[in-house]
């Protein structure tokens, strides 16, 4: 009796919905001509969030909190500017404010510097970019060492590891029992010894690589969760960061290996001679494919996550009702949450297949006790 009544009220509801949808699309077809100006309005609209979206992923020469437009209609920005360091014929060293966002035209030296899509180029007192056939600028472009937001990032995460172990090695001396930071660091400390070193590299080798897969474990996990803070900090869905990681992975297992893991990809044992060589070369650009796929799955995982987050975020403002606004809200409420978990997750994924590498490099030919 209960089916039966969850049945018809699910028909009611369905029928009420499917009229009111039908009727809702009359109306708007009777009233096309009036509505066109707010269509072309959401158009802008879908326009503004998604290039809001672009400049949010992309990093910048200035530490940016959030910006408005005040009643003159002026854009604010609301941050602190960075120094900006360019190779230009002898070092040129200049604040970021300069620049103005790529509004205003830098002179340094009796040279002009321009901000352009997030390329700084060098051009004229009234800031002329050139343009090929492609619409792609010609200007000098000189070598840019700047600090910029996810390099000042990443100084701020190092420093912050830094004193975090550092207060946790001091209150060890004092103690057996760790204080404060301690408690909450030395779980997960012996989490990644005791169930990520040890078994993948094994007792007789995992402390050469403990102090490599604690920091790597430690900066992707703290720079995800920054990345979740309305700082607009997304460091490791630049590419060029997570290549850097990808590439000490690389390095320590190419530079750390013994002569078995050698032998095993240029001349594999207990395989015919004819097969060893076809198998070489493709064993030797496993090498290469193992770190490659370590930086291109902590890059596209952050990066895709923060454009879905975003995406569904600036829903509420195209919507623009309860409905619709409060449905956006609520599924951007559980991505958040489950980006809280990514954040973690893909910290323990490329330390786990870091330290699996690592023990592939020093796995010895007779297995012993410590990789069981």
């Amino acid at each position: 009796m209960q089916n039966i009544f969850s049945l018809k009220t699910i028909c009611l509801l369905f029928f009420f919905v499917s009229s009111f949808s039908f009727a809702q699309h009359e109306e708007e077809k009777m009233h096309l001509e009036e509505i066109a100006p707010e269509v072309e309005g959401k158009q802008g609209l879908k326009e503004e969030i998604k290039e809001y979206i672009n400049h949010h992923l992309l990093d910048s020469h200035d530490f940016g909190l959030y910006s408005y437009v005040n009643d003159a209609g002026e854009h604010k920005h609301i941050g602190f500017p960075l120094p900006v360091i360019l190779w230009d014929n002898g070092l040129q060293v200049f604040s970021s404010s300069k620049l103005h966002h790529g509004e205003a035209v830098a002179e340094v030296n009796g040279n002009y510097y321009k901000l352009y899509h997030g390329k700084i180029y060098k051009t004229d007192a009234e800031g002329t970019i050139h343009y090929d056939e492609h619409h792609h600028a010609t200007n000098v472009k000189p070598l840019d060492f700047s600090i910029t937001k996810n390099v000042f990032t990443i100084f701020l995460v190092g420093l912050l590891i830094f004193f975090m172990f550092r207060r946790m090695a001091k209150s060890y001396q004092k103690g057996a029992l760790p204080k404060g930071m301690g408690r909450l660091l030395e779980p997960i400390v012996l989490y990644i010894r005791d169930d990520i070193a040890i078994p993948n590299i094994g007792k007789k080798h995992y402390k050469r690589y403990m102090s490599f897969l604690l920091t790597v474990f430690f900066f992707i996990w703290i720079i995800n969760l920054l990345g979740l803070t309305p700082l607009g900090v997304n460091v490791t869905n630049n590419i060029a960061v997570t290549l850097a990681l990808a590439l000490l992975t690389y390095l320590i297992t190419t530079f750390t290996a013994n002569k078995n893991y050698w032998g095993h990809i240029f001349w594999m044992p207990g395989v015919p001679w004819p097969m060893k060589i076809i198998l070489a070369p493709i064993e030797l650009l496993g090498t290469f494919i193992k770190p490659f796929s370590l930086l291109i799955r902590l890059y596209a995982n952050i990066t895709a996550g923060h454009i879905v987050l975003m995406s569904i975020i600036g829903l509420m403002f195209i919507f623009k009702n309860w409905l619709g606004s409060s449905l956006s809200f609520g599924l951007a409420f559980v991505l958040a949450l489950l980006e809280l978990l990514v954040a973690a997750l893909q910290a323990y994924i490329f330390t786990m297949l870091s330290a699996l590498y690592f023990g592939s490099a020093v796995e010895e030919h007779h297995h012993g006790d410590e990789h069981h």
